[in-house]
């Protein structure tokens, strides 16, 4: 941000050849920098404090890890440096320009999500693109190892880690949690052994959602029919169902209550699940992959909304746009991950291409951003925007984002 060369206490002139690698853990701040000092080239730890008597204020000068410290950058140079030997250690001091403080109080205080909003009209458009590219590929990267997490439990078979990835998709954010725990709670060999009985397989999947009580609906004959093929089918495979108290209902329209959800997750296993083996024979055909969600409604769901609760208008199948926020939450994922683990670059990348070729979502984020300017032309861009706020805005990284230290550097530039 202030440049490679700086000036030390002495008057020398310092040359940041490299920076080094940045140490999260106890010791110095820097590791394995490269200095050149009035030119002699200097390889050690680098230390930065506000103050320069901060070194003393927290114990440093006590600590063997400090010893090779060849450089001390501080804001404030109060004090000077010496080594056990009693040589000085090199001090340089960065005076932080008003426009820089000013520009950081802004970024760091207010309660807006977005504090930077009113400042992102004067970020070059290339430097917003390259930022937002790289985004994206983060978002990815860090749902694919939420697939590798769940893969580790599920003994390394992609059709179960495919199950719960789905299930929590369906969740659609809100319950997207205990969809998990649900599709956790059931080996895919037991649903398979009931794929063609889709009453066991309903029984199964709201028992163990813990929605199924014989003492309630008790005029509803399907509902108690579920109720004795669960109390039968826990009793034969061990099972224990989840709390139903998990379930969210709030500001939540009839037809996206979750019984409709497990309902459709009821018809992905009708004929045994097999739903990653077709996914990634789908490449990156679109259609295809919109077509393994075209599950469709039937009997007693055809007219329910919840039990007991008749559905005068429910839609037998999902929206396009849910089936569009599913293949965003679960195929892509899942495709990414699978060709990363292998080593297979293709197919990672064409877990990109299927974003990008999607249209972007339409949520309070993606238009939070909009009518900032920036708006998603696709999937890929509306997912940059999603991971930008909740990883970088909401938990406040500024320092770490790259518009906020770009603006930072045009502060300290202009002063």
């Amino acid at each position: 941000m202030f440049g490679r060369k700086l000036t030390d206490a002495d008057g020398a002139e310092v040359e940041v050849i490299d920076p080094g690698r940045h140490n999260t853990d106890s010791g110095p701040d820097f590791f394995n920098s490269k200095i050149k000092i009035g030119g002699t080239e200097w390889a050690g730890n680098v230390e930065i404090h506000v103050r320069a008597s901060d070194w003393f204020r927290h114990g440093h000068d006590s600590d063997p890890a400090y010893d090779n410290v060849i450089l001390h950058v501080v804001g404030l140079s109060d004090r000077r440096i010496h080594r056990p030997d009693g040589s000085l250690v090199p001090q340089a001091e960065i005076a932080m320009p008003e426009g820089f403080y000013r520009t950081f109080l802004s970024l760091s205080s207010g309660i807006d999500s977005v504090r930077c909003g009113n400042m992102l009209a004067g970020l070059h458009s290339l430097a917003v693109t390259d930022w937002l590219e790289s985004l994206s590929v983060e978002r990815i990267q860090t749902k694919g190892e939420r697939v590798a997490a769940i893969l580790e439990t599920t003994g390394f078979d992609w059709e179960q880690a495919c199950f719960v990835m789905i299930a929590r998709a369906l969740g659609f954010g809100l319950n997207g949690e205990p969809f998990e725990l649900l599709a956790r709670s059931l080996p895919l060999r037991v649903l398979h052994h009931h794929s063609d009985n889709p009453l066991q397989l309903q029984a199964l999947l709201f028992g163990q959602a813990g929605m199924l009580d014989s003492s309630l609906h008790i005029f509803d004959e399907y509902y108690q029919l579920l109720c004795r093929e669960y109390y039968f089918l826990a009793r034969k495979y061990g099972l224990r169902p989840m709390r139903g108290s998990m379930w969210k209902y709030a500001r939540t329209r009839p037809q996206n209550f979750p019984h409709r959800r497990i309902a459709f997750l009821s018809k992905a296993c009708e004929g045994g699940f097999a739903m990653f083996s077709k996914m990634t024979g789908c490449g990156s055909d679109i259609d295809a992959l919109r077509g393994l969600f075209s599950w469709r409604l039937d009997g007693y769901w055809h007219d329910h909304f919840s039990f007991d609760t008749e559905a005068r208008s429910a839609a037998d199948t999902l929206s396009e746009a849910s089936v569009t926020l599913l293949i965003i939450n679960a195929v892509a994922p899942l495709v990414y991950a699978y060709g990363s683990m292998r080593g297979d670059y293709d197919m990672a990348e064409r877990a990109l291409d299927i974003l990008s070729m999607l249209p972007a979502e339409n949520n309070i984020i993606t238009r939070e951003w909009g009518a900032l300017g920036m708006r998603a032309s696709d999937a890929l861009r509306s997912q940059a925007l999603i991971h930008l706020r909740k990883e970088y805005c909401d938990t406040r990284k500024c320092l770490y984002c790259r518009f906020g230290h770009l603006l930072l550097r045009k502060a300290v530039a202009a002063d």
